[in-house]
């Protein structure tokens, strides 16, 4: 797989994105706008429920902008004092959104960057339209991108595991394990969206059941996002190094240096008396610096033996 990655980047590279998270970041922020304007009462009706969504039905019926405009899943405000509570943590996330973004594209590339977020949307695309044509016939794709950027938060910490964020602006903590605690989250949101949709529809009710099948395309927007990060998770791992040739490599290589090391002898030998390391390893050696060449003795015939001269002086 990053062979195939490899060929795809020498292939495409020149199309990629450059600083492809401002412009993602951007259409969240849109989306957020769009939020903020039905929470205000800018806006009485729900622009993105009724133009923007991924509504496969409605696509089928010419509305073909909807395969671009689902992007723009609008923020969840609150009224009165959450408002502002909202406000504060978009900033944040924007902000963390960023940092996480361009990390990861100076990690792994900016082609194999741009492919980890267009292969997200061309995943939930497919996913709508196979919950579309399957006999639920689910029109309405309750997912936008969401669970995308939630997801670029577990990449993030497979390049930074041990970078430390503060928690609630106080605690500081791993990266490695708020990212533990996403992936159980997401998990549990998954169980959570089905059950809740198995509820709705065990209702004898039309309105009930779209609620349903709501729920049930929420977790299946989950599931796609966590795919999806799998994939590039897996696929950006070496396993040359636990590839049984580079296993055998290894033993071969321990097996000569071992056995070079059993014909090399002994480390240290006293030149008068023949003790060696080995046989006594309580022993010190040392090299006599009045002796012409390397002569090594140990600690009884360091200062009694006489001294090696050269002939020639």
């Amino acid at each position: 797989m990053n062979q195939w990655l490899n060929k795809m980047e020498r292939k495409f590279g020149r199309y990629a994105i450059p600083d492809l998270t401002r412009y993602v970041v951007g259409l969240y922020c849109l989306g957020a706008v769009i939020g903020m304007l039905n929470q205000m009462g800018v806006i009485s009706v729900n622009i993105y429920y009724n133009w923007l969504c991924l509504d496969m039905d409605a696509v089928f019926h010419g509305q073909v902008w909807r395969l671009f405009t689902y992007l723009l899943e609008p923020y969840g405000f609150y009224s009165g004092m959450g408002f502002l509570v909202s406000v504060l943590f978009l900033v944040i996330q924007v902000s963390l959104f960023f940092t996480f973004g361009r990390s990861l594209e100076q990690a792994w590339g900016t082609f194999r960057y741009n492919l980890y977020f267009f292969s997200g949307y061309v995943l939930n695309i497919i996913a709508a339209l196979v919950l579309y044509l399957c006999p639920m016939h689910i029109s309405l794709y309750n997912s936008g991108f969401q669970y995308i950027y939630w997801t670029m938060f577990l990449a993030f910490a497979t390049i930074q595991p041990d970078m430390q964020l503060l928690l609630y602006f106080v605690i500081p903590i791993k990266v490695k394990w708020l990212a533990i605690l996403d992936a159980i989250y997401l998990s549990y949101q998954t169980l959570s969206s089905l059950v809740t949709g198995i509820k709705y529809l065990r209702i004898d009710n039309a309105v009930a059941h779209q609620y349903g099948w709501m729920y049930i395309s929420n977790a299946a927007a989950i599931v796609i996002a966590m795919a999806n990060f799998l994939i590039f998770f897996f696929a950006t791992r070496n396993y040359r190094r636990i590839s049984p040739r580079e296993q055998r490599r290894k033993r071969k290589f321990r097996k000569s240096m071992k056995q070079a090391t059993e014909t090399r002898g002994v480390r240290h030998r006293c030149a008068v008396c023949g003790r060696t390391q080995e046989e006594f390893p309580n022993l010190e050696f040392r090299y006599c610096s009045k002796c012409q060449g390397n002569y090594e003795y140990c600690s009884d015939h360091l200062f009694t033996h006489e001294h090696v001269k050269n002939f020639m002086q």
